[in-house]
């Protein structure tokens, strides 16, 4: 199969552990937007308002264009500390955004951990994931 990992920036430290795990069971493993320099965000921030919304609008058609050549995308929701505040399996507003995606091109979407209750998760269980329970071998 051939799969995007899809996550927050966050997660970015555990995807080539991921990436050579699930290659070892013979999948095609694609990684998210940015991956090889996740300041670029933060840069687009500094050269000023428009030049980040220009830079998020070209991520998010780069990223549909990504998916609609995948057979699934693997949700990786781990638990996210920002200013003290635990978020447990945190979905972020761009994967959400690339589940959809997902969701309307028909692809497969994997979560890693389970949906925790709140504001999309009604949204996010629509999509019809499969939840693999933090179970790499799922995909063997």
């Amino acid at each position: 199969m051939k799969i995007l990992l899809i996550c927050s920036k966050a997660f970015y430290s555990k995807l080539a552990e991921i990436k050579v795990t699930l290659e070892g069971y013979g999948h095609k493993i694609f990684m998210p937007n940015c991956y090889d320099a996740p300041e670029t965000e933060q840069k687009m921030w500094e050269l000023g308002k428009r030049e980040h919304s220009e830079f998020k609008a070209r991520m998010f058609k780069q990223s549909h264009e990504t998916i609609s050549k995948m057979d699934a995308v693997l949700v990786l929701n781990y638990n996210k500390i920002k200013d003290g505040i635990t978020y447990k399996n945190y979905v972020g507003g761009a994967t959400f955004l690339e589940m959809h995606d997902a969701f309307l091109l028909n692809k497969k979407i994997y979560v890693l951990n389970n949906i925790e209750n709140g504001p999309l998760s009604d949204e996010i269980e629509g999509f019809n994931p499969i939840i693999i329970n933090g179970d790499l071998s799922y995909f063997k």
